[in-house]
């Protein structure tokens, strides 16, 4: 009858450390997916904070962009056509009649591309494209363009610019913007310009056109 007593107190004993192990190891587990879940909270929580701050930092930099082009487009009359790898600004820079250095009135307008170029198109490419008007020969022209567009070059990284990104071309009296206007005509100045295409990194280009298409 003792013995009996005996075993039932040990089986009640085992019985009793066995429900308290258990208890102890679903109490581990529920803590350790309880910090589990924590640390998977707090990660999201710091993604989702990266990402609003990424996400505040390019609306910062596309209105920044928007107020740059706006700026080239309404203080100093630039065309701006962009696509999704090439941004043309056709600028109101223009060279006297067999002449290709660079007039003072239009280094504000200079300065001003080479400071957008400098902030916004980083790691471009940018040709410089001269242009001349239908006086003189074929080769002259083409000679006359070239050295208005390395003029230009010049200019720009005399303002910081690196040479290495900007590349020059003459079209000579190709692409007129006033046809037949040349020497003292009138519109012949017109004729007489440089052009920049920027070839841009990828999204830049489409930055570019977000920004200008964009609602204030």
């Amino acid at each position: 009858m003792r013995q009996a007593r005996n075993v039932a107190v040990m089986v009640l004993a085992v019985g009793t450390l066995s429900a308290c192990a258990t208890k102890g190891f679903v109490r581990r587990g529920l803590e350790e997916q309880r910090m589990a879940l924590d640390s998977e909270r707090s990660a999201r929580e710091a993604g989702d904070g990266g990402l609003r701050t990424e996400m505040n930092g390019l609306r910062t930099d596309l209105a920044t962009l928007r107020n740059d082009l706006t700026a080239l487009r309404t203080d100093f009359n630039t065309r701006i056509t962009a696509m999704e790898n090439q941004v043309t600004f056709a600028m109101p820079v223009h060279f006297g009649f067999d002449d290709a250095a660079v007039r003072q009135q239009d280094e504000a307008a200079l300065e001003k591309f080479a400071q957008v170029a400098s902030a916004h198109y980083r790691g471009a490419t940018i040709t410089i494209e001269g242009f001349a008007d239908p006086a003189g020969s074929q080769a002259y022209n083409l000679r006359l363009s070239r050295e208005r567009a390395d003029a230009v070059r010049d200019y720009l990284v005399s303002k910081g610019m690196n040479g290495a990104a900007l590349r020059t071309v003459g079209y000579g009296k190709a692409r007129l913007v006033r046809p037949g206007a040349k020497a003292g005509d009138d519109g012949a100045e017109l004729n007489r310009r440089v052009t920049f295409v920027v070839e841009t990194p990828s999204g830049a280009g489409a930055a570019t056109v977000a920004a200008l298409t964009a609602n204030h």
